[in-house]
């Protein structure tokens, strides 16, 4: 399955859509976004992987290191998921105590129902 990349604003934070697989083969172009977006100023991402189907440690990976380079940048990063076999994954590693988690964008952004992070 292809990978889809796709970049909105929502109330300040810059948010990016992943869809499809991401794996040893499309983490690259992953991790190739998230740097253009932190180069370009970007300084609250949010990572919504609403439409992910797959995860694997290559992605876990590049998850990381987006968010020590927005650390670096005295930016946030957080992720959107509320799908149970990645939460799952996100539990397994002990990186939903790594990661803020949200149901929702609105929930991440706190443009919404003001519920907090899952995790």
């Amino acid at each position: 399955m292809e990978l889809s990349l796709a970049t909105r604003t929502v109330a300040e934070h810059t948010v990016l859509e992943v869809g499809g697989e991401v794996d040893v083969y499309t983490a690259p172009r992953l991790r190739e976004r998230l740097v253009e977006l932190v180069d370009a100023g970007a300084r609250n991402v949010i990572v919504d992987l609403a439409g992910v189907e797959f995860l694997d440690s290559t992605g876990l990976g590049v998850l990381v290191g987006a968010m020590k380079r927005l650390r670096v940048a005295n930016g946030t990063f957080g992720l959107v998921c509320s799908k149970e076999p990645l939460l799952k994954i996100f539990r397994i590693t002990a990186l939903d105590q790594v990661f803020p988690i949200y149901p929702s964008v609105e929930a991440a952004t706190g443009d919404g129902d003001g519920s907090g992070p899952i995790s």
